[in-house]
């Protein structure tokens, strides 16, 4: 059955409430996580001329969106917590939006870059192809979506004060060639271990 308005409603505000209760906690759990490959992933697929125009889709306390400042480019932020978005314009310096991922109000054709990093299991399935087309419609021409979600096998629902859901390679790549999207790579992390042990997918994708 379809999720009513009043229960996206219920699974937005619980599970941005849940990590703004959880923010501080969350920042140094996190903050020294290497993202490296994914970071790298998004930047070699541009092929627009730097400095590139990223953003940093579900920011959290900044992490991500310093490091692309840092690298030169003009990041921007955008978070659904308060206290994250607060946090990542703090310890980044960046521009961050206060914006609900099935609420957004996305610029035409802005951005070079996506980078939606454990941030798009969050949107329920049946909202995702008009979550994904929004997104397609803010990048430029030839723009490049980068995703890592954690895999499953296509459920959904709560765990714990969150809702996620968990796609396998073939669903999410229904998904985005469904919204318009063109595959440039794809792996699993972290690298080096067994794939029962590499619980992200992550995924690289281009607006033709």
């Amino acid at each position: 059955m379809p999720l009513s308005p009043e229960e996206l409603e219920r699974i937005e505000s619980l599970t941005l409430a849940h990590y703004d209760g959880q923010a501080d906690d969350f920042w140094v759990a996190t903050r020294r996580h290497d993202v490296s490959q994914n970071i790298a992933a998004l930047l070699d697929h541009i092929e627009a001329p730097p400095p590139f125009t990223l953003l940093d889709f579900g920011c959290g306390p900044g992490r991500d969106l310093k490091t692309f400042s840092r690298l030169g480019h003009v990041a921007i932020g955008l978070e659904g917590a308060p206290h994250f978005a607060q946090m990542a314009r703090a310890h980044s310096g960046c521009e961050v939006w206060l914006q609900n991922f099935l609420s957004l109000d996305l610029p035409s054709e802005r951005f070079d870059g996506i980078f939606a990093n454990a941030s798009l299991f969050h949107v329920p399935q049946q909202e995702l192809p008009r979550v994904l087309g929004e997104l397609r419609a803010s990048l430029k021409p030839g723009g490049v979506l980068f995703c890592s979600n954690p895999r499953g096998e296509g459920e959904e629902g709560w765990r714990g004060q969150r809702y996620g859901a968990f796609h396998d390679l073939a669903g999410w790549r229904a998904l985005m060639t469904c919204a318009g999207f063109d595959e440039l790579d794809h792996y699993y992390r972290p690298t080096g271990l067994p794939f029962e042990q590499q619980p992200w997918l992550a995924s690289v994708w281009r607006k033709p």
